[in-house]
């Protein structure tokens, strides 16, 4: 009904997320033999080849039509019952933010954020770029957003509203996921959401220091998720302004209709 393949992660995931992210490489969902022939990395191994401790990526053939087909899954090799290999699940491929058991994928992020930036449209204000970390220094852990303000004609922004800002936290909040408010309200597992505004410029700071790391020019686009210290440092040394989500999110657990 399927035929496996795995393609080697041959780092920490972290580690390999973080240059795919500073390289601009974009992700893609089929291999295909050129692309093989252009990059060892893209080199998958059959099911009997897999290596105890090896991260790897699923790749699926299937009769129904998929053909080799990246599931984005990061399995890792924990052990073998006899010959067959035991997997591990660690990692979705294409998320960018995770605190907990929550796991916040670049579209969902990007989501968020349009819906939140309409509150400061009305103000003249304009979101220029964002990127966004995984802030754990503290328990419980929260996620960080960077944003890049300007206002219609000037490139120096007007004074923020601490309390438009703050409803934006909050619109962040609640346009992501149910596990993300669930973790947010009832767990209390993940800290209120911080949105830090940064001057006009930043991005081009860190798009340098990207290029300064190899990306190439042609490639790069602005990475949504920050794992770089040294990167972290440049949108932190930057930062004009800070502010949090006021209120939890809205969630209420799943109840099964009975008739």
């Amino acid at each position: 009904m399927a035929y496996f393949e795995f393609l080697p992660v041959e780092r920490d995931y972290g580690e390999v997320i973080q240059d795919l992210q500073c390289n601009g490489v974009s992700d893609q969902n089929c291999i295909n033999k050129e692309d093989e022939k252009e990059n060892k990395q893209m080199e998958t191994v059959d099911l009997v080849d897999v290596k105890l401790g090896h991260y790897y990526e699923l790749v699926v053939t299937t009769f129904t039509g998929l053909y080799r087909y990246r599931v984005g899954d990061i399995l890792m090799v924990t052990g073998f019952h006899k010959n067959a290999p035991q997997f591990r699940f660690v990692h979705r491929r294409n998320v960018v933010l995770s605190i907990d058991t929550d796991k916040t994928n670049e579209e969902d992020l990007l989501k968020a954020v349009t819906q939140a930036k309409i509150l400061l449209e009305p103000l003249g204000f304009l979101l220029t770029e964002y990127t966004s970390f995984a802030d754990t220094s503290s328990i419980p852990g929260h996620y960080v957003l960077f944003w890049e303000l300007i206002t219609r004609g000037n490139n120096d922004p007007a004074e923020l509203d601490p309390i438009i800002m703050e409803q934006c936290c909050s619109t962040v909040e609640e346009s992501l996921d149910s596990v993300y408010r669930r973790c947010r309200k009832k767990d209390k597992s993940i800290g209120p959401l911080e949105i830090r505004v940064v001057k006009h410029g930043t991005f081009d700071a860190l798009m340098d220091f990207c290029l300064s790391q190899g990306s190439s020019v042609n490639q790069y686009k602005t990475p949504r998720c920050i794992k770089s210290e040294a990167a972290l440092k440049i949108l932190d040394s930057r930062v004009v302004g800070n502010f949090f989500s006021k209120k939890t999110p809205f969630w209420e657990p799943f109840r099964m209709q009975t008739e």
